[in-house]
């Protein structure tokens, strides 16, 4: 395990990996302008039953998780991130606001399925981009950015609504069904931003510059090599996150729970921002300390607190307990959605990580239709919310056991991944015991001049004559 480097700041971070979290930051505040209302203007005002918001929500991040798979792959056989990336992003910002349009729960579910291939086809390279351009060390450190960053948004965007929702209701007294459409519309603003900022400020892949830059890489994986390059580690951990995600529905279940409870419609949007709030504020924190106490013990503690959560979420008498188990609840997410991805690269090394990070998204989209259509399920045919949430947290549990299993080995010696303040580094990397980079040389061995073009792959790593 990598050891926190204490001394580094957000400030040192790539500019590429800062330019990333802006391009989240942007993109969730339109998109959690609409999606804490989106239950509500289902249920409400479509008239969709518990199992159809199940259906589009599970189905959504299932096609997001699917394409996740192939677009990490693809990125690491072309060594091209940005256009993967850029395509995304543009897609998921042209379909989200003709929600304002939708008159149909089908409608509503191919809009949801749009966005999410734009996720599908952004995230992993992205992810896979970020670890490129940051040292192992402080992996940690820069997917908590990213995710606080793009948590910033979600509370941006959810306040935004509100305001909007109120102002539209009270003061222009607009219908629930026309203001909800309005705050749809004005969603496309924010949005217009994210495909500037990419194309702007946010370079390809090190990977793909090696060409004419100082970094050293091997050829792209065969397919037959994958599997064996990404190791026995990875894919128990892939089995513990498979078996989380059948017990982690949609969050639309709790802010329809929420609502249940007697808090107003136009307070959601605020009590998602308070959510997003601690999400944000113990991001980066919660990837600095998996930096130095170790990736496994931050998951164990955000696992137990999602099952002690969803306990509570079915317990919940009130609308002042449900504000409560909100916050406890964004906890979770601090713990864990920055450590889960840097997990992911240190159990593998450079040249499968664009891969590497589509299974893992496509683990969560394997589980995630079933599991939202099981929540609705029993929570329709139970009567009530409680059995549902005991489900989750069960789940929560079992996967904690599974994710014991995961072994992490000391370093071997890997390839250049990455660069800061413009300098080649020579870095380690955790996973199997062999080089998963396929690199013969020795910790000692000081990297080629800048100067000199990258050898064929049989030469990669040796000292120059």
């Amino acid at each position: 395990m990598y050891q926190a480097n204490s001394g580094v700041k957000i400030s040192d971070l790539h500019p590429t990996v800062k330019a990333a979290g802006w391009v989240s930051l942007f993109t969730d505040v339109s998109s959690d302008m609409i999606m804490p209302l989106l239950p509500l203007f289902l249920k409400s005002v479509l008239l969709s039953s518990m199992t159809l918001i199940g259906l589009i929500e599970g189905a959504a991040e299932t096609t997001a998780s699917m394409l996740k798979l192939f677009s990490g792959y693809i990125s690491d056989r072309l060594r091209r991130r940005k256009a993967l990336i850029m395509a995304g992003y543009t897609l998921s910002s042209l379909a989200r606001p003709l929600m304002a349009v939708t008159q149909a729960g089908w409608h509503v579910l191919g809009l949801r399925v749009t966005d999410r291939i734009g996720k599908g086809l952004r995230s992993s390279p992205r992810d896979a981009l970020v670890a490129d351009f940051t040292p192992a060390e402080y992996r940690g450190l820069a997917f908590g950015y990213q995710r606080a960053m793009d948590n910033a948004g979600a509370i941006a965007g959810p306040l935004a609504g509100a305001a909007l929702l109120w102002l539209m209701e009270s003061r222009l007294r607009l219908g629930q069904g026309a203001s909800y459409r309005l705050v749809f519309a004005l969603a496309a603003i924010p949005g217009l931003l994210v495909p500037l900022i990419i194309w702007r400020f946010i370079r390809e892949s090190p990977q793909a510059a090696a060409g004419n830059s100082q970094m050293v890489v091997e050829a792209a994986p065969q397919p037959g090599t994958t599997r064996a390059a990404l190791g026995a580690g990875f894919w128990v951990y892939m089995a513990a996150v498979l078996l989380f995600t059948l017990g982690n529905s949609s969050d639309a279940f709790l802010i329809l729970r929420a609502s249940q409870s007697g808090i107003p419609d136009w307070q959601i949007p605020v009590l998602w921002a308070c959510f997003h709030a601690v999400k944000t504020f113990s991001a980066v924190p919660g990837g600095r300390l998996s930096d130095g106490a170790g990736r496994k013990p931050l998951i164990f503690a955000g696992w137990l607190i999602y099952a002690i959560s969803y306990f509570l979420f079915g317990i919940a008498s009130s609308a002042g307990q449900i504000w409560i188990i909100f916050l406890l609840y964004g906890l979770y997410y601090g713990c864990v959605e920055g450590t889960e991805r840097a997990l992911v690269s240190d159990l593998v090394g450079p040249r499968v990580r664009g891969t590497a990070y589509g299974i893992f998204y496509g683990a969560t989209g394997l589980a995630a239709l079933p599991a939202s259509l099981l929540f609705g399920l029993v929570w329709q045919w139970a009567g009530g919310p409680l059995p549902a949430f005991l489900m989750g947290a069960a789940l929560a549990g079992l996967a904690a056991v599974v994710l014991s299993f995961v072994r992490l080995q000391e370093p071997a010696p890997c390839c250049v991944e990455g660069e800061r303040g413009g300098r080649q580094q020579n870095r380690t990397h955790p996973g199997n015991q062999a080089n998963q980079c396929g690199n013969p040389h020795p910790l000692d061995e000081e990297p080629p001049p800048a100067r000199e073009q990258p050898r064929h792959q049989t030469d990669v790593g040796r000292r120059p004559e």
